[in-house]
Order: structure tokens, then C-alpha cells, then sequence
């Protein structure tokens, strides 16, 4: 029998494994006005069609100007800045004890399961019809606290990400302002109604420089870096004891 972080019954096992990522639909619903700028792309495109028909008057041409165009992954660039980054590895701090009450409750599954499975020819039906129910009680209870932990977990994501969201989304107009861009394109991977970016110059992704404008006006310093796991010591061969002869 498998333990109970590889049940597919228990619906926080990615939760549980420190997995669960921001669902693109949630993102969506807080940031649902980036898509309207999608539309905005489209008048850009039948605006450059017809500047081009102008172009081959010269009395029009010289008054028009090209469309200036940047793309950002949005998402990428909200969880990439270092509010967010701070703001998330509080949140994994603040649903430990979730997660260590799911890793006991499956430690006391797979330890009940094995004991039913070594002991069982040597129990007796009442027995063993006890300790199988022992073992079902703790599976649903444990799939009760993942389910109810997973939700809370998903809407503190949800809230942590709008609430740095909307100041980015700031940010970015204002920078897009001054950089004199005509149409800022989401580029942002997996969503529900995506703009279909077929080709982008490097010199048109903007998230990195949004990114920077945001971190310096926020004043939230950078995350520590991950601490590397300390190098094993190299094993010492024992020298020869003085006086000792060669071989």
C-alpha cells in the first residue's frame, strides 16, 4: 500500500511538498484590466496599416510617427521584485505548521499500514477490522487538513501577489510614460486569454528595468541568498607513526 503523500486522494500533496505555485486564473481575475490592453494592440496594428497606406502620400508622412512597442512577462516580473520575494518566504514561514501536521499525520498512516500488513495473518478480524479503520480515519482526517490548508494557502498567495501586483502595475505605466512606449504587451506565459507573441526584440522586454524601477522605489533590500550546504571534509590519510619503516 502506498504511503499517503503518494495517494492522489490527498489534494494538498504539492501543497504539502512546498510545490504549489500562483494559479494563473487567480492572477487573472485580480489583473483581468491587462487583458484589455490586448485589444489596444490590435488598434496599434490597424493603426500602422493605415499609416503605411499615408506613407506613400508625402504630405501625410512627415506628420506620423511608428507605434512604439515593449512586452513584459508581468508575472515574472511581480514575483521576480524584492517585496514579493519577501512578502512569499513569509508566507511558507507562516503555513509550517501546516505542513508539519500533514507530514506526522502521513508518518502515523504508513507506520499503521505496515503494522496491519506485517501483523495481519496473526490479528483477529475484529482486530484487524479496528486498525484498518484506524487507518482510514487518519487518511480522511489528513485529507480534511490539506484541503482546508491548501485553500488558505491559495488566497494568502493570491493577496500577497495583488497586493505587489497593483504597485507594479504603477510603476509600469509611469515608466512606460516616460519611455515615450505607445503599447505595453503582457507577455506572460499560461494565461487564460493570453496575447499570441510570436517574436519580441530583446531590446523591447522591459521586465528587467520595471523590475529595477520597482525594487528602488520601494526600498525593500534583496533576500539573502540561499546558504550553500557546507563541503564534506576530505578524508585525513593517517600518517606512518615516527620511526615506523617503509615499504
Amino acid at each position: 500500500m502506498q504511503s499517503l503523500n503518494e495517494k492522489d486522494s490527498i489534494s494538498g500533496r504539492k501543497w504539502l511538498r512546498g510545490e504549489l505555485h500562483v494559479p494563473a486564473a487567480g492572477i487573472q481575475k485580480e489583473f483581468s484590466i491587462r487583458m484589455k490592453r490586448v485589444s489596444v494592440f490590435t488598434v496599434v496594428l490597424a493603426s500602422g496599416l493605415a499609416l503605411s497606406a499615408a506613407a506613400q502620400t508625402p504630405a501625410t508622412s512627415a506628420s506620423t510617427a511608428a507605434p512604439k512597442v515593449a512586452v513584459i512577462a508581468f508575472q515574472a516580473a511581480v514575483t521576480s521584485t524584492n517585496e514579493f520575494q519577501r512578502d512569499f518566504g513569509d508566507l511558507q514561514k507562516k503555513f509550517e505548521p501546516q505542513r508539519t501536521q500533514l507530514k506526522s499525520l502521513s508518518d502515523e498512516v504508513e507506520t499503521l499500514t505496515k503494522q496491519l500488513q506485517s501483523q495481519g495473518a496473526t490479528l483477529s478480524d475484529a482486530d484487524r477490522a479496528s486498525k484498518a479503520k484506524t487507518i482510514d480515519d487518519k487518511k480522511k482526517q489528513a485529507q480534511r487538513v490539506a484541503e482546508d490548508a491548501q485553500n488558505d494557502y491559495q488566497q494568502a498567495m493570491q493577496d500577497t501577489f495583488g497586493k505587489v501586483a497593483q504597485k507594479v502595475d504603477g510603476v509600469l505605466n509611469a515608466y512606460a510614460k516616460e519611455q515615450g512606449f505607445t503599447v505595453v504587451i503582457d507577455a506572460s506565459e499560461n494565461q487564460q486569454q493570453a496575447p499570441l507573441v510570436l517574436y519580441a526584440a530583446p531590446s523591447s522586454d522591459i521586465t528587467k528595468a520595471v523590475v529595477d524601477a520597482y525594487n528602488a522605489k520601494s526600498g525593500v533590500p534583496a533576500p539573502p541568498p540561499a546558504v550553500p550546504a557546507a563541503p564534506k571534509p576530505a578524508a585525513v590519510r593517517p600518517s606512518a607513526p615516527k620511526g615506523a619503516a617503509s615499504k
